[in-house]
């Protein structure tokens, strides 16, 4: 049975921050959602844009906006990303060492009718992270070291998204599996048939010569 594969656009390719605006304008009614990639040094090595990119591309396009964490010391920008129009606000696992800080994130979030999602890099077991998927609506699975666009998927992270699907459907949970890194026409075949519904693409799509196509290819794998 088909199953409706949502593509999640990445600003990771992107420099200019106006150019990120101009991305997101011209992505809307296209893509389903603009994955947008905060990063800092302390997470991850790479620093990128902050909540006030966020909040004028949420005033400028029409366009849902996935914003993914990539930051240590997350809860104290979550309620500014919320403010600033996130759909759906991803955290990392392992950005919170008291992992009741965790919980408390995903509550916040939940309850200011924002989507949560929790992510984990390559390096981190789906087990570490199974207790808090059940309030979550969203697991990323990272298939490359975070910080880099343009990087080739982690095969063994194919077998990740299998677990987690395995996972959801012992368990009859209804959170979506979203996957970031090394996605293309070749790999997506493969990633939605293990279980993933949303595909985040950065490079992939950014580079096409013909960006609608590019993610209409994509979602004509499922």
């Amino acid at each position: 049975m088909k199953r409706n594969v949502d593509v999640s656009v990445s600003t990771d390719p992107i420099n200019d921050f106006q150019n990120i605006i101009e991305y997101a304008k011209q992505m809307q009614g296209i893509a389903d959602f603009l994955h947008c990639d905060i990063m800092n040094e302390n997470f991850v090595p790479k620093n990128s844009f902050d909540y006030n990119l966020v909040k004028n591309i949420n005033r400028n396009s029409l366009i849902m906006l996935d914003v993914h964490l990539m930051v240590d010391e997350p809860s104290v920008d979550i309620p500014k990303y919320i403010e600033a129009g996130a759909n759906i606000l991803t955290v990392h696992y392992e950005a919170f060492e008291n992992k009741q800080d965790l919980v408390n994130a995903i509550n916040f979030i939940k309850e200011n009718d924002t989507l949560v999602g929790i992510s984990l890099k390559p390096n981190t077991q789906f087990k570490e992270i199974r207790s808090f998927v059940f309030n979550c609506d969203v697991v990323l699975v990272m298939g490359v070291e975070p910080g880099a666009s343009g990087q080739a998927l982690i095969p063994e992270m194919i077998d990740k998204v299998k677990e987690i699907d395995e996972f959801r459907t012992s368990n009859n949970l209804k959170f979506k599996i979203e996957f970031d890194g090394g996605v293309n026409v070749t790999t997506a075949k493969k990633l939605i048939e293990n279980g993933v519904d949303i595909l985040v693409s950065g490079s992939y799509v950014y580079n096409s010569k013909n960006r609608k196509n590019a993610v209409a290819t994509l979602k004509a794998q499922d």
